[in-house]
């Protein structure tokens, strides 16, 4: 069933979207099942991150460390059949380092310059502590996450589709890193924020990884059902006025403009742009096909403006003064756009 990582699938023609629609829709309490092998607990996190996989999003996973977020991310790999590769952001890491480089070759027939790929060449991309490498380095994932290509020595290297990047972020310690520049946090679709276990959850993990090896996790998809899928959330209907509200609710984030509520003039310094809204609609259509729905309704929109602007939503020193947190924000602009 596996591919090779560099050779994109293609769909099969044999079966319907209304059977893989059916197949999916069947498989949600497998994926839950497979995932339960490894990942405790963590279902909204859980949920977020398979829309994006299935709207073709990419996402930021902002966590301390040690809860599971490469195991989480891997295992989702392994259920969709995907090449997985994790990448170690680190302050000496160089652009060429995650991209690919020219290296000079002895082919036989005389020497001449090969590219030789990097980690970024996989359909999954575990972008570990991208806050810890320099903007030069961070860059490097823009034209790759936004094109599905790398550029090197002047020639474009398409890449493996499907394609995404989940970066994970360490909002503890903060000293010696560069924070994400607002252009390229602007391009994940979901901040995807992952907090700690309650205790009897805590206390299964502990007791699962100390008493023996774990379960290994079977493949339900693939590669190609993943492209499938992203065509078929396209597809999903959505009213105008769903979609004006979705819009609605990320203009009322921006500051000093008409309406804008009394709340994000004090609070924010910076609102959401024109991606949150896609973000919103795109997202709200994978939420509906994901729990057996073919139309999008308003609790689909409400229930994912939090990762859709989390990230997107710049708090002022006001804010700050005040103990307000932008998930706080986040309440109070769902409560006011009716």
């Amino acid at each position: 069933m596996s591919t090779h990582p560099l050779s994109p699938s293609l769909p099969s023609p044999a079966e319907s979207d209304h059977q893989l629609l059916e197949r999916l829709m069947a498989g949600r309490a497998r994926i839950s099942e497979e995932l339960g092998k490894a990942i405790v607990g963590q279902h909204a996190v859980i949920e977020q991150i398979m829309l994006a996989l299935l709207a073709g999003g990419h996402c930021l996973i902002t966590g301390a460390p040690g809860l599971a977020k490469t195991l989480l991310v891997k295992s989702i790999s392994r259920i969709f059949d995907l090449h997985f590769q994790r990448i170690q952001f680190t302050p000496d890491l160089m652009p060429a380092d995650i991209t690919g480089t020219e290296i000079l070759q002895d082919s036989g027939h005389g020497r001449s310059m090969t590219f030789v790929p990097g980690p970024i060449f996989a359909n999954m991309v575990l972008a570990d502590e991208i806050n810890r490498t320099p903007p030069k380095t961070q860059a490097a994932l823009l034209e790759a996450m936004q094109e599905h290509q790398v550029t090197a020595m002047g020639v474009r290297h398409p890449l493996a589709e499907p394609f995404f990047v989940l970066a994970t972020q360490n909002p503890i310690e903060m000293e010696g890193t560069y924070p994400l520049p607002e252009a390229q946090l602007d391009r994940f679709m979901f901040n995807v924020v992952m907090d700690y276990l309650p205790e009897n959850e805590e206390v299964e993990v502990v007791m699962r990884t100390t008493g023996g090896r774990p379960l290994k996790i079977e493949s339900l998809f693939s590669g190609a059902d993943v492209q499938r899928f992203h065509h078929l959330v396209q597809q999903v209907p959505v009213t105008t006025e769903l979609v004006t509200h979705a819009v609605r609710l990320a203009a009322a984030s921006r500051p000093n403009q008409p309406g804008t509520p009394g709340f994000i003039n004090d609070w924010v310094s910076w609102g959401a742009g024109t991606r949150a809204g896609q973000s919103l609609i795109l997202g709200a259509k994978a939420r509906a096909l994901f729990h057996g729905r073919v139309h999008v309704k308003l609790e689909d929109i409400q229930a994912l403006a939090a990762p859709v602007l989390r990230h997107r939503v710049l708090l002022n020193y006001r804010a700050e003064a005040d103990g307000v947190k932008i998930d706080d924000v986040i309440t109070k602009l769902i409560e006011h756009v009716k």
